[in-house]
């Protein structure tokens, strides 16, 4: 399985760069969704998968991969996403039950929350991200005549430009509490750009909101370039991650938010692996060491 798919930073769409990462998430959740022992379910993620010329080979069930769970890529790497969406749909729903009604999706990619997902009454979804991804996903799911099933709003704005003034003109309150979550996104930018998000967040974020990220912690992210995952990640689908990522010094925005009062816990995914007793657990030269999901929540006034 392996793709020839051109990966340029700045590819608008899905085709490569950065939009192509957001496929390879929908092919682990499509195989999530598949599993006896599921954590998650997006039975759009294969729609996705299938319609993209640039990932037409991809398995979108574990069966597909001749070596299953033994795969780096498709079984661990791809478990791993399956967990991480788990963790992240009940952080979004635990806001939600308490009485938060707007949900701001930072780099929403192919994320379906907004379609999947049980919602209170009287919920928005934001979803943020560039036009071109945005629009791919329009596609997909006209062509499936799929329902959101709470009111979706759609954002189309580089996270890299100034997006605060768009998102409250298409009816964000700040006044009214809110939940954030960047999954998957701050280690694409910038640090200037990853601090100047979080500045945003912290300033559109009315007492009683929450949000949740995910760093990574690694002083030197070349050190796992052997790793099995991103090994398997370049020579399988042509995905080079480290390229990707951004190779600047990364802000400590987990401790940017505690000085402005926030309370934040920070957690590696293996401690959800043991909570759930499924998802990877640490190895040797392991690209997911310095993986962290962090969550915070703003105090009400």
């Amino acid at each position: 399985m392996t793709s020839t798919a051109p990966q340029h930073t700045d590819v608008e769409g899905v085709d490569g760069g950065v939009g192509l990462t957001s496929l390879l998430v929908a092919a682990a959740r499509a195989i999530e969704t598949r599993r006896d022992d599921s954590l998650a379910q997006d039975t759009y993620a294969e729609h996705f998968v299938l319609a993209a010329p640039a990932c037409a080979d991809w398995p979108v069930r574990i069966q597909q991969v001749p070596d299953g769970d033994g795969n780096p890529l498709w079984g661990r790497f791809a478990r791993y996403f399956g967990l991480r969406t788990r963790v992240l749909d009940d952080f979004l729903l635990q806001a939600v039950r308490t009485g938060t009604r707007q949900v701001v999706l930072l780099g929403a990619g192919l994320d379906t929350r907004a379609f999947r997902l049980d919602w209170p009454s009287g919920c928005a979804v934001f979803e943020i991200d560039r036009a071109g991804v945005l629009e791919f996903k329009r596609r997909v799911l006209t062509d499936l005549a799929a329902v959101p099933k709470t009111a979706r709003v759609p954002v189309p704005f580089d996270l890299r430009a100034d997006w605060s003034g768009t998102l409250t003109d298409v009816g964000f309150d700040p006044a009214a509490p809110s939940v954030w979550l960047a999954e998957g996104l701050l280690f694409y930018l910038p640090g200037p750009a990853e601090t100047n998000l979080i500045d945003t967040v912290d300033r559109l974020a009315s007492g009683g909101s929450a949000l949740a990220f995910e760093a990574k912690l690694e002083k030197d992210l070349l050190a796992y370039r052997d790793s099995p995952i991103y090994t398997a990640t370049r020579e399988q689908i042509g995905i080079d991650l480290l390229h990707l990522f951004d190779k600047g010094p990364r802000p400590d925005s987990a401790g940017a938010l505690a000085a402005r009062g926030w309370s934040t816990s920070t957690h590696t995914p293996f401690e959800f692996t043991r909570r759930y007793c499924r998802g990877p657990l640490p190895e040797p030269n392991d690209a997911l060491e310095g993986n962290r999901w962090v969550f915070a929540h703003k105090p009400r006034p």
